[in-house]
């Protein structure tokens, strides 16, 4: 028989993806079969043919699932689904017998099924199956993730709370995400108090990580839809700190900080000189990740040999600076099958910050 849980989360960016990929590799130390389900997946992507959602996706490319692919995302929201159901094209229990078809094809394959929800509680309420609805009906415990400090994981759990015990979904167990590292001992203490004295459990937390919610170099290839040029081995490098290089060069090399990437435009050729001779430089290599060189204007031809010449990874743009700053700073990073640094450190830290037995226990 395959046990079943059903990892809800308070919001958007909490983390949920980040802790399914977590539970998966705790649950195959123990497991041989373990599946993966988002029933709801509002992110669509190709995968060798197959419409799937985004984490859904990234889920079978880091663990090799792919082979069930057709199966972890039954529902995908793309474009133009919602105004067909809406309007009729599709019939009202057409999603949810989709989901329940996948998850009973999975739960034959599998001894231990993880399903992950899409968003608040409420996602996918527009098509007629939101999480709490699902979880229910799939009979699959809840583990809600939450992050924050304390009174915003507070709020947010009894807010989506209350819509899960509606429709007599069993939310048991509390993860926490992005606690303040400094504040870890004190927050969980809090948060154990009140959630014990509500017959749930905080079942682990993790810390906030730069590592983690900071962008690679090629995320952010990937963002502006550029390509890298220079160093590919920096492709991979984990950017800490976005600097637009405004001031004069002297100013800007020297506040520079770990793993920045500048922003310079196409016109400053001293500061992309000065920058491209530093970063061969030991003691700037580890400050300088890389350039994003945005500009209507031609980089002047010996100041592109330099650039070329030195192998700085750099993004050239023919949008303007203020356009790129802004989309490289709004920017919420998420992990890709490529950012083994990131899955290494998910995987390694979830074994010491997670009761997974506490977990197996509530599954069914």
């Amino acid at each position: 028989m395959c046990k079943k849980i059903f990892i809800a989360a308070t919001g958007q960016h909490c983390g949920k993806t980040t802790i399914s990929l977590s539970l998966i590799h705790l649950a195959r130390k123990k497991y041989a079969r373990v599946g993966f389900i988002k029933p709801i997946g509002p992110k669509l992507l190709m995968l060798d043919g197959v419409e799937m959602d985004m984490d859904a996706a990234l889920i079978a490319s880091i663990y090799g699932l792919e082979e069930d692919r057709r199966l972890m995302s039954p529902v995908v929201l793309g474009r133009g689904y919602t105004k067909k159901y809406l309007s009729g094209q599709i019939a009202p229990e057409a999603p949810l017998e989709s989901i329940k078809q996948a998850c009973r094809e999975l739960e034959a394959k599998n001894d231990f099924l993880i399903i992950e929800g899409s968003g608040h509680g409420g996602v996918g309420s527009v098509v007629g199956i939101n999480n709490a609805q699902i979880a229910r009906t799939l009979d699959a415990p809840v583990i809600m993730v939450a992050s924050g400090g304390i009174g915003c994981v507070i709020d947010s759990v009894q807010l989506n709370l209350s819509l899960f015990q509606q429709h007599g979904a069993d939310v048991k167990l509390v993860l926490v995400n992005k606690l303040i590292p400094k504040k870890r001992e004190e927050t969980l203490g809090y948060l154990n108090t009140f959630f014990e004295s509500r017959q749930q459990k905080v079942a682990g937390a993790f810390d906030y990580s730069s590592i983690l919610a900071n962008p690679t170099l090629l995320d952010l290839s990937k963002l502006l839809q550029l390509p890298i040029r220079g160093d590919q081995d920096g492709r991979s490098r984990i950017i800490h700190n976005i600097q637009l290089g405004a001031a004069s060069s002297q100013r800007v090399i020297d506040t520079l900080q770990e793993s920045t990437l500048l922003i310079t435009t196409s016109s400053r050729d001293e500061l992309l000189v000065t920058a491209s001779a530093l970063y061969n430089i030991p003691a700037y290599r580890s400050k300088l990740a890389g350039l994003v060189i945005p500009g209507s204007a031609p980089v002047s031809a010996i100041t592109q040999k330099i650039l070329d010449d030195s192998n700085i990874p750099y993004i050239r743009s023919m949008e303007n600076t203020a356009h790129v700053f802004i989309t490289l700073t709004e920017h919420i990073s998420k992990i890709t099958a490529d950012d083994q640094e990131k899955i290494n450190l998910i995987k390694s830290s979830a074994e010491g910050v997670f009761d997974f037995e506490a977990i197996d226990a509530m599954s069914r």
